[in-house]
Protein backbone atom coordinates (compact mmCIF):
# COMPACT_ATOMS: atom_id res chain seq x y z
CA UNK A 1 0.00 0.00 0.00
CA UNK A 2 3.21 2.48 0.72
CA UNK A 3 4.46 1.95 -2.19
CA UNK A 4 1.40 2.23 -4.25
CA UNK A 5 0.75 5.76 -2.82
CA UNK A 6 4.56 6.96 -3.16
CA UNK A 7 3.97 6.14 -6.71
CA UNK A 8 0.72 7.46 -7.32
CA UNK A 9 2.01 10.88 -5.81
CA UNK A 10 5.53 10.89 -7.73
CA UNK A 11 3.64 10.22 -10.75
CA UNK A 12 1.06 12.65 -10.33
CA UNK A 13 3.82 15.56 -9.15
CA UNK A 14 6.24 14.61 -12.31
CA UNK A 15 2.89 14.75 -14.71
CA UNK A 16 2.77 18.08 -13.00
CA UNK A 17 5.72 19.19 -13.60
CA UNK A 18 6.11 18.19 -16.95
CA UNK A 19 2.44 19.65 -17.69
CA UNK A 20 3.62 23.28 -16.31
CA UNK A 21 7.21 23.30 -17.09
CA UNK A 22 6.68 22.43 -20.84
CA UNK A 23 4.29 25.35 -20.78
CA UNK A 24 6.60 27.53 -19.04
CA UNK A 25 9.73 26.95 -21.26
CA UNK A 26 6.85 26.64 -24.83
CA UNK A 27 5.65 30.19 -24.08
CA UNK A 28 9.45 31.17 -23.10
CA UNK A 29 10.83 30.12 -26.33
CA UNK A 30 8.03 31.14 -28.18
CA UNK A 31 6.46 33.89 -26.77
CA UNK A 32 4.63 35.16 -30.25
CA UNK A 33 3.55 31.79 -31.40
CA UNK A 34 0.86 30.10 -29.25
CA UNK A 35 0.34 27.29 -31.07
CA UNK A 36 4.23 26.16 -30.65
CA UNK A 37 3.71 26.37 -27.21
CA UNK A 38 1.27 24.33 -27.26
CA UNK A 39 2.41 21.68 -29.47
CA UNK A 40 5.43 21.46 -26.74
CA UNK A 41 3.04 21.13 -24.04
CA UNK A 42 1.67 18.45 -25.33
CA UNK A 43 4.51 16.61 -26.92
CA UNK A 44 6.08 16.83 -23.36
CA UNK A 45 2.95 16.18 -21.36
CA UNK A 46 2.16 12.57 -23.97
CA UNK A 47 6.18 11.86 -23.59
CA UNK A 48 5.92 12.37 -20.03
CA UNK A 49 2.76 9.95 -19.22
CA UNK A 50 4.52 7.23 -21.28
CA UNK A 51 7.66 7.02 -18.89
CA UNK A 52 5.09 7.18 -15.98
CA UNK A 53 2.68 4.47 -16.71
CA UNK A 54 5.43 2.53 -18.25
CA UNK A 55 7.09 2.47 -15.14
CA UNK A 56 5.03 3.14 -12.32
CA UNK A 57 1.84 0.93 -13.65
CA UNK A 58 3.25 -2.73 -12.32
CA UNK A 59 3.32 -0.58 -8.88
CA UNK A 60 0.46 1.28 -8.20
CA UNK A 61 -2.04 1.13 -11.75
CA UNK A 62 -0.60 4.21 -12.51
CA UNK A 63 -3.68 6.17 -12.08
CA UNK A 64 -2.55 9.64 -11.47
CA UNK A 65 -6.06 10.58 -11.71
CA UNK A 66 -9.08 10.81 -9.36
CA UNK A 67 -11.19 10.12 -12.09
CA UNK A 68 -9.83 6.90 -13.34
CA UNK A 69 -9.26 5.94 -9.21
CA UNK A 70 -13.14 6.31 -9.30
CA UNK A 71 -13.20 3.98 -12.41
CA UNK A 72 -11.46 1.51 -10.26
CA UNK A 73 -13.35 1.63 -7.30
CA UNK A 74 -16.47 1.20 -9.26
CA UNK A 75 -15.39 -1.86 -11.53
CA UNK A 76 -14.66 -3.18 -8.04
CA UNK A 77 -10.87 -3.08 -8.12
CA UNK A 78 -10.23 -0.69 -5.20
CA UNK A 79 -11.62 -0.87 -1.87
CA UNK A 80 -12.71 2.84 -0.44
CA UNK A 81 -10.20 3.27 1.79
CA UNK A 82 -7.62 2.64 -0.86
CA UNK A 83 -9.31 4.83 -3.45
CA UNK A 84 -9.76 7.56 -1.10
CA UNK A 85 -5.84 7.25 -0.33
CA UNK A 86 -4.84 7.44 -3.92
CA UNK A 87 -7.14 10.42 -4.46
CA UNK A 88 -5.36 12.13 -1.52
CA UNK A 89 -2.12 11.39 -2.83
CA UNK A 90 -2.53 12.54 -6.14
CA UNK A 91 -3.71 15.72 -4.85
CA UNK A 92 -1.36 16.92 -2.80
CA UNK A 93 1.45 15.37 -5.73
CA UNK A 94 -0.17 17.74 -8.33
CA UNK A 95 0.05 20.62 -6.27
CA UNK A 96 3.86 19.69 -5.09
CA UNK A 97 4.20 19.65 -9.01
CA UNK A 98 3.19 22.67 -9.85
CA UNK A 99 4.95 24.10 -7.11
CA UNK A 100 7.92 21.75 -8.67
CA UNK A 101 7.92 23.68 -11.60
CA UNK A 102 7.62 26.83 -10.41
CA UNK A 103 11.21 26.07 -8.63
CA UNK A 104 12.45 25.47 -11.70
CA UNK A 105 11.93 28.15 -13.56
CA UNK A 106 12.74 30.40 -10.61
CA UNK A 107 9.00 31.77 -9.86
CA UNK A 108 7.08 32.55 -7.33
CA UNK A 109 6.10 29.43 -5.84
CA UNK A 110 2.53 30.66 -4.29
CA UNK A 111 0.44 32.25 -7.69
CA UNK A 112 -3.85 31.67 -8.04
CA UNK A 113 -4.32 31.30 -10.97
CA UNK A 114 -5.25 34.18 -13.20
CA UNK A 115 -6.74 32.68 -16.63
CA UNK A 116 -10.25 32.35 -17.36
CA UNK A 117 -11.40 29.02 -18.64
CA UNK A 118 -15.32 29.21 -18.37
CA UNK A 119 -18.11 28.65 -20.51
CA UNK A 120 -20.28 25.99 -22.34
CA UNK A 121 -17.78 25.13 -24.81
CA UNK A 122 -14.91 24.66 -22.25
CA UNK A 123 -17.20 22.77 -20.12
CA UNK A 124 -18.26 20.21 -23.00
CA UNK A 125 -14.42 20.19 -23.95
CA UNK A 126 -13.59 18.53 -20.79
CA UNK A 127 -16.75 16.46 -21.03
CA UNK A 128 -15.57 15.17 -23.96
CA UNK A 129 -11.86 15.09 -22.91
CA UNK A 130 -12.32 12.84 -19.70
CA UNK A 131 -15.12 10.51 -21.60
CA UNK A 132 -12.36 9.54 -24.42
CA UNK A 133 -9.83 8.93 -21.24
CA UNK A 134 -12.20 6.94 -19.43
CA UNK A 135 -13.18 5.08 -21.98
CA UNK A 136 -9.49 4.19 -23.44
CA UNK A 137 -8.25 2.83 -20.67
CA UNK A 138 -10.91 0.13 -19.96
CA UNK A 139 -10.97 -0.69 -23.55
CA UNK A 140 -7.60 -0.67 -23.87
CA UNK A 141 -7.00 -3.36 -20.91
CA UNK A 142 -9.31 -5.73 -22.86
CA UNK A 143 -7.83 -5.61 -25.80
CA UNK A 144 -4.12 -4.96 -25.52
CA UNK A 145 -3.27 -4.03 -22.49
CA UNK A 146 0.77 -3.80 -23.13
CA UNK A 147 -0.48 -0.99 -25.24
CA UNK A 148 -2.25 1.47 -22.18
CA UNK A 149 1.27 3.39 -21.89
CA UNK A 150 1.23 4.35 -25.82
CA UNK A 151 -2.58 4.47 -25.90
CA UNK A 152 -3.19 7.01 -22.77
CA UNK A 153 -0.45 9.58 -24.19
CA UNK A 154 -1.57 9.53 -27.65
CA UNK A 155 -5.07 9.91 -26.63
CA UNK A 156 -3.95 12.95 -24.27
CA UNK A 157 -1.44 14.62 -27.25
CA UNK A 158 -4.73 14.63 -29.58
CA UNK A 159 -6.90 15.82 -26.62
CA UNK A 160 -4.84 18.65 -26.13
CA UNK A 161 -5.64 19.89 -29.47
CA UNK A 162 -9.06 18.77 -30.56
CA UNK A 163 -10.40 20.24 -27.07
CA UNK A 164 -10.81 24.13 -26.28
CA UNK A 165 -9.96 23.18 -22.97
CA UNK A 166 -6.84 21.99 -23.87
CA UNK A 167 -8.01 18.42 -21.85
CA UNK A 168 -7.27 18.85 -18.42
CA UNK A 169 -9.61 15.95 -18.17
CA UNK A 170 -8.04 15.12 -14.39
CA UNK A 171 -9.68 16.97 -11.31
CA UNK A 172 -6.27 16.25 -9.04
CA UNK A 173 -4.69 18.27 -12.68
CA UNK A 174 -7.27 20.89 -12.41
CA UNK A 175 -6.73 21.58 -8.69
CA UNK A 176 -3.12 21.96 -8.88
CA UNK A 177 -2.98 23.80 -12.44
CA UNK A 178 -5.36 26.63 -10.08
CA UNK A 179 -2.04 27.56 -8.20
CA UNK A 180 -0.14 28.80 -11.20
CA UNK A 181 -0.41 32.06 -13.78
CA UNK A 182 1.30 30.48 -16.28
CA UNK A 183 0.86 29.08 -19.50
CA UNK A 184 -1.26 26.32 -18.09
CA UNK A 185 -2.89 27.90 -15.86
CA UNK A 186 -6.53 28.17 -14.76
CA UNK A 187 -8.42 30.56 -12.50
CA UNK A 188 -9.85 29.18 -8.91
CA UNK A 189 -13.59 30.18 -9.87
CA UNK A 190 -13.16 27.85 -12.82
CA UNK A 191 -12.32 24.89 -11.08
CA UNK A 192 -15.89 23.36 -10.01
CA UNK A 193 -17.31 23.39 -13.07
CA UNK A 194 -14.23 21.75 -14.82
CA UNK A 195 -14.53 19.04 -11.96
CA UNK A 196 -17.95 18.71 -12.84
CA UNK A 197 -18.15 18.50 -16.75
CA UNK A 198 -14.92 15.56 -15.94
CA UNK A 199 -16.70 13.50 -13.43
CA UNK A 200 -20.05 13.54 -15.51
CA UNK A 201 -17.68 12.34 -18.81
CA UNK A 202 -16.37 9.92 -16.93
CA UNK A 203 -19.22 8.68 -15.39
CA UNK A 204 -20.85 8.59 -18.81
CA UNK A 205 -17.81 7.03 -20.17
CA UNK A 206 -18.08 3.74 -17.71
CA UNK A 207 -21.58 3.56 -18.96
CA UNK A 208 -19.97 2.77 -22.61
CA UNK A 209 -17.57 0.97 -21.76
CA UNK A 210 -19.83 -1.41 -19.71
CA UNK A 211 -21.99 -1.65 -22.79
CA UNK A 212 -19.44 -1.97 -25.11
CA UNK A 213 -17.04 -4.75 -23.02
CA UNK A 214 -20.65 -6.94 -21.94
CA UNK A 215 -20.25 -10.37 -23.79
CA UNK A 216 -22.82 -10.67 -26.55
CA UNK A 217 -24.91 -13.88 -25.91
CA UNK A 218 -25.43 -16.40 -28.65
CA UNK A 219 -29.37 -17.58 -28.69
CA UNK A 220 -29.50 -21.18 -28.20
CA UNK A 221 -30.45 -23.17 -30.90
CA UNK A 222 -34.47 -23.99 -31.22
CA UNK A 223 -35.12 -28.19 -30.60
CA UNK A 224 -35.84 -30.18 -33.08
Amino acid sequence: MLRALLAEALGTMLLLATVVGSGIMGQALSPDNTAVALLANAAATAGALYVLITILGPISGAHFNPAVTLAMKLHGGLDTRTAAAYVLVQCAGAIAGVLLAHAMFDLPLFQPGVRARTGSAQWLSEGVATFGLLLTIPLGLRHRAQAIPALVASYIFAAYWFTASTSFANPAVTLARALTQTFAGIRPLDVPAFIGAQLIGAILALLVARILLTPATTPSPEPP
